[in-house]
């Protein structure tokens, strides 16, 4: 029989070692990447390079068309967020605040229309995109991003409104203050961390948004998730690294800035909507 102290030492080697595989499988393909994206070229069995150059990242900048790309998804992410958060947030107080008859189902249906591949939606919007006239136009584009957005926007602030504690807002409406006072001055304030991380959340779908968008917008509105088919087809696999590179900047950014407000604090307990 094992000792005390074997068990803990075999405990700890195990979760050493299941640390070390989930480090190489998160940032082993990151890591590629960033070696790949300075490479002149890369043969096997070679475990380096065989040159190094920034050829492809002048080849990156100086494409028009990467250009566009970028400031196509620089045009459409923050217009989803704004477009999403005057639509969803009103819903999701209601959701919060509020008992009505089927307030469980349609939170439900915020996950069930985001739980299945979403080919099969998009190409049923597209006919009837192609109906309304909407195939290969802004409008037509937003609708595609705000459906990767809408339980973001929904679920996350709907938690931040409802760990909001009542008695706060009962002791502001003793001392005489509004109802409109309490939720701007209360209610609001306290829920802001919550709405900032459905905000990034919500940014970082519709910049990541692929397949809807390349459907309804190909070919005259390309994003940069988008470009990513055409760099993998027809240019050398450094420039998809070095792009690849630039679109994930802004997700490891804004994940990092929201990280302490989704892992803990009164956002997580108000996970906890019944």
């Amino acid at each position: 029989m094992q000792s005390p102290s074997a068990r803990r030492a075999l405990t700890g080697v195990l979760a050493a070692l299941f640390a070390l595989a989930l480090a190489v499988f998160i940032i082993g393909p990151l890591a590629w990447l960033a070696v790949r994206a300075f490479a002149t070229n890369w043969t096997y069995p070679n475990l380096l390079p065989d040159g190094w150059t920034l050829k492809w990242w002048g080849l990156v900048f100086s494409d028009s068309a990467l250009g566009v790309a970028v400031q196509n998804s620089l045009f459409f992410a923050p217009i989803t967020v704004l477009v999403s958060a005057l639509i969803c947030l009103p819903a999701a107080y209601a959701f919060a605040r509020f008992e009505f008859p089927g307030r469980r189902l349609f939170l439900i249906g915020l996950f069930a229309a985001n739980a299945f591949p979403k080919m099969g939606l998009f190409v049923s919007l597209a006919a009837l995109f192609y109906t309304l006239n909407l195939m290969n136009s802004i409008l037509g584009i937003l609708i595609v991003h705000l459906l990767g957005t809408v339980v973001f926007m929904t679920w996350i602030p709907s938690a931040a409104f409802a760990a909001v504690p009542r008695s706060l807002e009962e002791a502001a409406r003793d001392a005489g203050a509004s109802k409109v006072r309490v939720f701007f001055s209360v209610t609001l304030p306290m829920a802001l961390p919550g709405i900032l991380v459905a905000a990034i959340m919500s940014f970082l779908a519709s910049f990541d948004e692929a397949q809807g968008t390349y459907l309804v917008g190909a070919p005259d509105y390309f994003t940069m998730p988008t470009q990513m088919y055409t760099l993998v087809l027809n240019y050398p696999t450094q420039v998809a690294a070095v792009f690849s590179i630039l679109l994930a900047i802004p997700s490891v950014a804004l994940l990092l800035a929201a990280h302490k407000h989704i892992v803990g604090g009164q956002l997580a307990e108000g996970f906890q909507i019944k």
